[in-house]
C-alpha cells in the first residue's frame, strides 16, 4: 500500500502576485523549492489562510530570490495580494517511508524571504506574524 504524506511546504508565504489572464499555476521563488524540495510542475496544495480556500495546481520556477508567489490563471481567484497561503507538496510513500519521513518546512517573513527549515520550533512560525 502506498500513503499519501506530506513531503514538504513553504509556511505562511505572502501572495504577491494574482494574474488571471495566465494559463494556470503557481509562481514560486527559486530559492523557496529548493529549500522546500518542490520542482517545478510538481503538483501542489496552495491553503489560503485569509479565505479558507484550498486550490491545487501545478509550480512554475520563478526568479530566485525575488521572493514570488504568484497565482496564475483560475488559481488566481482563490487568492488577491497579499494573502497568506500554505503551500504544501505531496509524496506518495510505502510504510517504510512514511515512518521514516521528516517533511521538510520552509518559514518564510513577510517578504517570502526564508528564515528557518525543518524546524518543531513554534517561536518561527509565531514570530512571522
Amino acid at each position: 500500500m502506498l500513503r499519501i504524506m506530506c513531503k514538504s511546504k513553504i509556511h505562511l508565504a505572502t501572495v504577491t502576485d494574482a494574474n488571471l489572464k495566465y494559463m494556470g499555476s503557481i509562481t514560486i521563488d527559486k530559492k523557496l523549492l529548493e529549500a522546500a524540495d518542490i520542482y517545478p510542475d510538481e503538483r501542489v496544495q496552495v491553503v489560503n489562510l485569509n479565505n479558507g480556500a484550498r486550490v491545487e495546481t501545478y509550480v512554475m520556477e520563478g526568479k530566485a530570490g525575488s521572493g514570488v508567489i504568484c497565482m496564475n490563471g483560475p488559481a488566481a481567484r482563490w487568492a488577491q495580494v497579499g494573502d497568506i497561503v500554505i503551500i504544501i507538496s505531496y509524496g506518495l510513500m510505502d510504510s517504510k517511508q512514511a515512518k521514516a519521513n521528516k517533511q521538510k518546512i520552509v518559514f518564510v517573513d513577510n517578504k517570502n524571504r526564508q528564515i528557518k527549515r525543518n524546524s518543531n520550533d513554534k517561536r518561527a512560525a509565531s514570530s512571522r506574524r
